[in-house]
């Protein structure tokens, strides 16, 4: 016989993780690239869930304003190249 369960929501309100100072002794590059990524990635969420699903879709003026609406810095032409390549292997 199966059962169901069902799962209620949590009360406490979501917390974002704690974050951790990256690695010290790196190269310059590697601190840029890695925020970079990080930015991407944060883009490219917000995107998603705004229904932006294709990368055609996901112009430049698109990524600018979504960071814009999320209060973050307007991403540069490598950032939302980074961005649209996000979306497409993610599919």
């Amino acid at each position: 016989m199966a059962l169901a369960v069902i799962r209620t929501p949590s009360i406490e309100p979501w917390k974002p993780l704690q974050r951790k100072p990256l690695p010290a002794g790196r190269p310059r590059e590697w601190y840029v690239t890695h925020n970079r990524r990080l930015k991407a990635m944060r883009l490219a969420i917000a995107l998603l869930d705004a229904g932006v699903y294709l990368p055609s879709k996901a112009t430049d003026t698109t990524i600018r304003t979504t960071a814009e609406s999320i209060g973050i810095h307007p991403p540069s032409d490598t950032t939302c190249r980074m961005v649209r390549a996000l979306i497409r292997y993610g599919r």
